[in-house]
């Protein structure tokens, strides 16, 4: 399961270094909940290794949003040593296969 972040939290995982998967979404938004369950199972496909996977309330949090532009949702964002990877943006609906692949990039790194 993926981890509810709030601006605090957040921003300890960012810094830590360490890999970290932000999905930005609301509850009203549509494409955001479709795609619930399929950020879920890549939470749970990777649960246990060296990255942090969770998710971003836009209605709840704003600071990290804002910071970040974050202009549509949902949009997922990609973290490594406290810095955001500009080279890995995915906005709009997205399937197991572009997440994982997007993931194993990041890790990469």
């Amino acid at each position: 399961m993926a981890i509810e972040f709030t601006d605090a939290s957040v921003k300890e995982a960012i810094e830590s270094g360490k890999p970290v998967v932000i999905d930005f979404w609301a509850t009203w938004c549509g494409p955001c909940m479709g795609m619930a369950p399929v950020y879920g199972q890549l939470a749970d496909e990777y649960a246990g290794k060296e990255i942090v996977i969770g998710k971003y309330n836009i209605d709840e949090q704003t600071d990290l949003a804002t910071e970040c532009r974050i202009m549509s949702i949902p949009t997922i964002l990609f973290f490594k040593d406290g810095k955001q990877v500009k080279d890995l943006r995915l906005a709009g609906s997205q399937n197991i296969d572009t997440l994982r692949t997007n993931v194993e990039k990041l890790l990469a790194l």
